[in-house]
């Protein structure tokens, strides 16, 4: 690869939109490296779906000469994103990474593609998602090893960001969608507060539990990136007006305090974590010594994992019977399992895990009264090995039941593999939440120079 092209690949997402912004490069010059890096790795990882060279181009010479009358839209002004192929798109197929869906094109743009359009983003193309965003795997690999899985269901936004194919890319989250994916592709992953990004125009899974999240390369790119998308939508039941939180600003603000952080195991701990994990996290809260306490969670919170999945799959039941009735034989049989279990589940069942939500949520609220954030791992470890299967969410599904902000942290490593360290937030306090993120890599990057 062409110097040059590898190093406007490795811009991270803020300063390439500073330098558009300053004329030292153009969004045709960004977006042809990445479209090089693209034709260079993507036979290999396959993260793309639906991908428009020329169409990318022509997105990137409309925003240069927007800038060169000074009419520049918008934050992400001439940077390319990449949308999981759940998202509506007008300009592109949306097929929802099912054979039922082949050829579907919407109509209109999804609310947050209108959003990332506004702001200036280039609309790169569409990230291989799983099958209908739950667990049977598509094509994607993981770029750090390609006999491994990247995750999912977000597979080809956490592959194609960490391939440098480009550099933000949007994903979803139902369980574990966006958080472990990125644990196992080694990059930041950020799952927003639930209610805070609009879904319409967003395949429905399960509405209280579907998420959008962002990833990137560096957590103001994340701030970044989700800036452009906490618009209120009055088309999304689930959300509710709110002063939109300046994200990025707080990023990279300095906490008026130093952070202290709660290290919770979580109810998954114990029947999922692997033997690195086991290793890791405590060393982890050995490093961070007056900064971070253990803290066990209520034996209550178990029912977390356990309501998640009555919710998820009474919803998936819901969604996703109709297509499987109407296409015998066109799904999964582990999805039309999963739909199975789903038709069974009672409507007394589904309230009863909806208000339980709401008693967790309230213990949860005690811990950040004293605590700025949990750290509790991402994954049960690095990536597996074979294609068969995206992984376990245990260590991410009972924080989305729960509905709270959460992101990933690339600081962890075993046998050449990344894994990632879970930041997790009060709700509706996503900002700080990146803030404290922030302040622990930096933390622990400079305790490890000094070593």
């Amino acid at each position: 690869m062409d110097a040059q092209v590898s190093d406007l690949t490795r811009l991270t997402a803020a300063d390439a939109a500073a330098k558009i912004a300053s004329g030292e490069i153009t969004s045709v010059m960004l977006v042809e490296a990445y479209l090089e890096r693209i034709k260079e790795r993507d036979e290999s990882v396959m993260a793309w779906e639906h991908l428009n060279p020329e169409y990318a181009l022509e997105q990137a010479r409309a925003a240069d000469e927007r800038r060169a009358f000074d009419q520049s839209t918008g934050p992400l002004h001439g940077v390319p994103v990449g949308i999981k192929d759940i998202i509506d798109t007008y300009d592109f197929p949306t097929e929802n990474g099912t054979p039922a869906h082949k050829g579907r094109q919407p109509g209109e743009d999804a609310a947050i593609v209108s959003a990332l359009r506004g702001a200036g983003a280039i609309i790169m193309g569409k990230t291989v998602t799983t099958e209908l965003a739950v667990f049977y795997p598509n094509k994607t690999r993981n770029p750090h090893n390609l006999e491994h899985t990247p995750g999912g269901s977000s597979s080809g936004s956490a592959a194609a960001v960490a391939d440098h194919m480009i550099p933000l890319a949007i994903g979803t989250q139902t369980g574990g969608s966006v958080i472990r994916p990125a644990s196992f592709c080694g990059v930041y992953g950020f799952k927003l507060t639930h209610g805070t990004v609009s879904r319409t125009g967003v395949l429905m899974q399960a509405p209280p539990l579907d998420t959008l999240g962002v990833f990137a390369n560096t957590v103001e790119d994340l701030g970044l990136i989700a800036d452009c998308l906490t618009a209120y939508d009055p088309l999304d039941s689930w959300m509710r007006p709110r002063s939109r939180p300046r994200l990025r600003e707080m990023a990279l603000s300095e906490p008026p305090v130093d952070p202290l952080f709660a290290f919770v195991k979580s109810p998954a701990w114990d029947d999922y974590a692997e033997d690195t994990t086991r290793d890791a996290f405590p060393e982890l809260v050995t490093a961070l010594g007056e900064y971070c306490d253990e803290v066990e969670l209520p034996s209550v919170f178990a029912e977390g994992l356990k309501m998640q999945k009555v919710i998820q799959n009474a919803d998936i039941a819901k969604f996703y019977g109709p297509i499987a009735e109407k296409s015998p034989g066109i799904l999964s049989d582990g999805l039309v399992e999963r739909i199975e279990v789903g038709k069974s589940i009672s409507a007394v069942e589904y309230n009863n895990a909806l208000d339980v939500r709401e008693a967790l949520n309230a213990g949860l609220e005690e811990v950040f009264e004293r605590y700025d954030a949990i750290i509790t791992p991402a994954s049960p470890g690095p990536a597996p090995k074979g294609l068969s299967t995206t992984g376990d969410a245990a260590f991410n599904a009972m924080w989305t039941y729960l509905g709270v902000p959460c992101t990933t942290l690339p600081l962890l490593e075993a046998d050449g593999l990344p894994f990632g360290v879970q930041l997790v937030g009060a709700r509706h306090d996503d900002g700080r939440l990146l803030r404290n993120s922030r302040w622990l890599v930096e933390h622990l990057n400079t305790s490890g120079d000094n070593d």
